[in-house]
């Protein structure tokens, strides 16, 4: 009964904070269900469309209302991996290197149009998405709980980018892409707008404490082993996959199962079921695989190999 009560307590948070969000998101609510499952499952959100559609507000936004700290860098090429993970400087005293902390270290990390940096740059943030530490001079210094990196980066091609390495794309937890509103909502969103920031009307739902409750929550969420190894046999399909040239790795497996997990709860549920997986699946596992050249010609994409396998792939039935 008490977990019961636990997962409404979770469903009804999410709701009020997505309605938060929505105040200055307007018509994207399938995006902004994805970004707080992920951040519910622990993960990292990468947000890749062209400029002006709104990813950085939405990550703003998503701060705010979670009652998270934040730091916001705007990538260029100029910008250092030292401007991300911090330094060391003599202290003035005691003659000792004293660490200066980098932008990194808040709880969530907003890495504004990270393809226009560097790789040294755009690698400096491996360390703190995948260990929740920094290492500078020998030394490790502990990002602070919870923590979350949404990157934004505009699509490959335009002016000023590169792509990012395969490395770092397989530690973001999901790729989305906004898209243009339809024209009632950006109606609606050039109206909201008159005379007033509907930024500020925003308010802080949730503390960096519950936040990470909730997380222990969505960890601690049933997850049966029939239900564990259907997700393993869609990853094992798109390694064998005739049009995919490289597969998903052990890193998505555990990466659908967490999102699964984020999933259930927002549902209402503490155990996870198929189809909690099949939405992971579709949301997590896209950015991770390689096309073969004869399916990128061919015009096939990932998502609808994606939807292949899914429907390929049989699903259990649980009792």
């Amino acid at each position: 009964m008490q977990t019961e009560t636990r997962t409404s307590e979770i469903k009804t948070q999410a709701q009020t904070v997505l309605a938060q969000v929505r105040k200055v998101v307007v018509g994207k609510d399938r995006a902004l269900l994805s970004v707080l499952a992920t951040i519910l499952a622990g993960g990292h959100i990468l947000l890749e469309d062209i400029p002006g559609v709104g990813k950085t507000t939405m990550a703003v936004a998503f701060s705010k209302v979670l009652g998270l700290g934040y730091n916001r860098v705007q990538f260029t090429p100029d910008v250092l991996p030292s401007d991300v993970t911090g330094y060391s400087i003599p202290d003035p005293v005691t003659g000792q290197l004293r660490y200066q902390p980098g932008a990194v270290l808040c709880n969530l990390f907003l890495a504004d149009e990270l393809n226009r940096a560097t790789s040294r740059t755009q690698s400096a943030l491996l360390e703190a998405m995948e260990e929740g530490q920094v290492t500078v001079d020998g030394v490790a210094h502990p990002i602070p709980k919870p923590f979350v990196v949404i990157a934004t980066q505009n699509p490959t091609g335009a002016a000023g980018t590169q792509m990012l390495p395969d490395s770092q794309m397989d530690r973001f937890m999901i790729r989305l892409s906004l898209g243009y509103p339809d024209q009632e909502n950006e109606k609606q969103m050039v109206l909201s707008r008159r005379g007033q920031n509907p930024m500020a009307q925003l308010s802080s739902i949730l503390t960096a404490e519950n936040l990470q409750a909730m997380q222990q929550e969505v960890a601690n969420t049933h997850v049966s082993e029939i239900v564990v190894d259907y997700a393993v046999r869609l990853i094992a399909a798109t390694r064998s996959h005739d049009k995919l040239l490289r597969g998903a790795s052990p890193r998505a497996t555990l990466a659908i199962v967490s999102l699964a997990q984020a999933l259930a709860q927002l549902h209402g549920r503490d155990y996870v079921v198929p189809r909690d997986v099949q939405d992971s699946f579709s949301m997590a596992v896209g950015h991770r695989l390689l096309l073969t050249t004869a399916a990128q010609t061919g015009g096939v994409s990932a998502d609808d190999i994606l939807e292949q396998i899914v429907n390929t792939v049989a699903a259990p039935k649980l009792n």
